[in-house]
């Protein structure tokens, strides 16, 4: 853990920062996404002790030095694997992985994938700039095709990788996305992920001024974001726009932007859905922004399944109520003669 603070009752920010010197470039937004998690901790009335931060390699893999908590920096792509561990065998933790585009969805990908679909009960966090920051500016997973960088001067010939669409197909039970930049969003969307019993996986657009400055001004820029961006708010129709007059609507699979001009309007607009356990729509909402639709921000899927760790919790049970007899099993004729 890092260091003892004197507190008495409730938890403050103050007592979820260490003394730690926070080792970032100027304006990066790890600086933000740090803020907003030292403000949403307290409010979870978890004692620090009771927290786990398990990173991997990259720049937002120094999170774990920056909380005031138990925390592992860990290696490369493997923090989710080290994380069910911990989770697995001590299942009153509440366990936050931090890691980004290149460590979580390049080497690590394969952990991430069945962590997701084993519905391990961990929070963990994205930090997307499409870039590998850490080692100065070679295109990542997420990079967009023809991304010219050190490692790619020509231009980058892969198609990018979606972070959303990965978890909503490895049938993750929570996810969501939001921004740096945006601080009310974003700790709603950290306080519903640590609220969230199961895999809580969030993208957070991360801009990265050195390697990859305004990747995400569709969703920054204040002259153009309320007509390039859409709030989702379960329960109700998919509205955006500075004026709130543009909407989406099906056209039989294919989601349409369309005018509303009139009350009646509103009708023809999808109506959000977080808690549906089908993930055809929220896979749907994932491609937008290929699709030439604003960019979705907020929840995309919230739905309750048996975690991992508990059902592993209650197989363990199980198993210790049948009395195992030693000596039978180590004088026993399951052998094979070669």
């Amino acid at each position: 853990m890092g260091e003892e603070t004197q507190t008495s009752g409730k938890l403050t920010r103050k007592d979820f920062v260490t003394s730690q010197e926070v080792r970032w470039c100027p304006g990066c937004g790890d600086y933000a996404i740090l803020a907003f998690m030292q403000r949403v901790l307290p409010e979870l009335g978890i004692a620090r002790e009771k927290m786990v931060f398990v990173s991997g390699i990259g720049c937002s893999s120094r999170f774990p030095y920056y909380v005031n908590t138990y925390g592992l920096h860990t290696i490369h792509g493997r923090a989710p694997a080290i994380a069910t561990g911990i989770k697995s065998t001590n299942p009153d933790l509440q366990v936050w992985v931090v890691t980004g585009d290149g460590d979580g969805l390049s080497i690590g990908g394969n952990h991430l994938i069945h962590t997701l679909r084993r519905n391990v009960d961990l929070k963990i966090l994205l930090f997307n700039n499409k870039i590998y920051g850490l080692t100065k500016g070679q295109y990542s997973p997420t990079s967009e095709a023809g991304k010219k960088t050190k490692s790619s001067p020509d231009g980058s010939i892969d198609y990018p990788l979606n972070p959303l669409s990965l978890a909503l197909g490895a049938e993750a039970s929570f996810v969501a996305r939001s921004v740096d930049s945006n601080p009310k969003h974003l700790s709603e969307i950290l306080l519903h992920a640590a609220k969230h019993k199961g895999s809580a996986f969030v993208e957070i657009f991360q801009n990265c001024m050195v390697f990859n400055d305004n990747a995400f001004t569709a969703v920054t820029d204040k002259e153009t974001r309320e007509d390039t961006s859409l709030f989702l708010e379960h329960g109700k129709p998919l509205i955006f726009g500075k004026n709130k007059d543009k909407a989406i609507r099906l056209n039989g699979l294919n989601p349409e932007i369309f005018t509303l001009k009139s009350e009646e309007d509103k009708k023809q607009a999808l109506i959000h859905n977080a808690k549906d356990p089908n993930p055809a729509y929220p896979f749907l909402l994932s491609r937008f922004e290929s699709l030439g639709l604003p960019v979705p921000l907020g929840v995309f899927r919230s739905i309750h399944k048996p975690t991992y760790d508990q059902l592993l919790s209650n197989q363990s049970k199980e198993a210790q109520k049948k009395k195992a007899d030693l000596n039978s099993l180590l004088r026993g004729n399951a052998s094979w003669s070669i």
